[in-house]
C-alpha cells in the first residue's frame, strides 16, 4: 500500500490526479462580496477644504507687482463700429506679465472687454512663456484679433476693432517695448 499511496500522491502533485482527501463540499463556489463600507471618506484633521473659487485678491503673493492697475494700462484709439458700445474715443492698454499660467485669465478678460493687451513674457520660464503664447494666439484667432511681437518676448494683443495710433507706437519705442524690425 505505501508504493500505492505514494505513487498517488506522486500523480497529484504533478496534477495528473485528484486528492481524494481536498473537500469542495465545506467551501463555497463564490464568495459572496464583502459590503461596501458606509463611511465615507475621512479627510485628516489638519486638511482644510478652501471654496472652490477665490479671488485672486484672497492671497498674499509676494512676487506680485505693486503697481496700481491705472499705472499700468495706456491710451489707444478705437476703430470700427463693432464693439461694446464705446465711441471712437481712447482706449486703455492693459499690461500683464504672467508669473504662472493662471494669469492668463486677466489678459482673456481684457481681451473680451476689447482692451488691448501686452503681455510681458521676459520674465517667464520657456515652457510657459509657450503655453501662453499658444493660449493667446488661440484667444486673439477665435476673437478676430490681431497678435503683434512688439519686442523680445513681449507681444500686443489687439480686439479686432482697436489700431495702434503712431504715438502710442512712439511711446512704446521709447518704454523700449516697440521693435521697429
Amino acid at each position: 500500500m505505501a508504493f500505492r499511496d505514494t505513487w498517488h500522491r506522486t500523480l497529484v502533485y504533478f496534477g495528473l490526479a485528484e486528492d481524494d482527501s481536498y473537500d469542495d463540499e465545506e467551501l463555497e463556489p463564490y464568495p459572496e462580496p464583502e459590503p461596501e463600507p458606509q463611511e465615507a471618506y475621512r479627510e485628516p484633521r489638519n486638511v482644510r477644504r478652501l471654496s472652490a473659487r477665490r479671488q485672486r485678491d484672497d492671497f498674499d503673493d509676494i512676487f506680485a507687482e505693486d503697481a496700481d492697475p491705472e499705472d499700468r494700462t495706456t491710451s489707444l484709439r478705437q476703430v470700427g463700429g463693432r464693439g461694446n458700445g464705446r465711441s471712437g474715443g481712447d482706449v486703455r492698454v492693459h499690461f500683464v506679465a504672467p508669473k504662472n499660467f493662471n494669469d492668463v485669465q486677466d489678459v482673456a478678460d481684457k481681451f473680451k472687454d476689447s482692451i488691448p493687451v501686452i503681455l510681458n513674457l521676459q520674465g517667464t520660464d520657456t515652457d510657459l512663456s509657450k503655453r501662453l503664447i499658444d493660449f493667446s494666439s488661440g484667444l486673439t484667432y477665435a476673437l478676430d484679433g490681431g497678435m503683434q511681437r512688439i519686442a523680445d518676448k513681449v507681444f500686443l494683443l489687439t480686439p479686432a476693432n482697436v489700431e495702434v495710433s503712431a504715438e502710442e507706437r512712439a511711446r512704446l519705442v521709447e518704454k523700449g517695448f516697440f521693435n521697429q524690425s
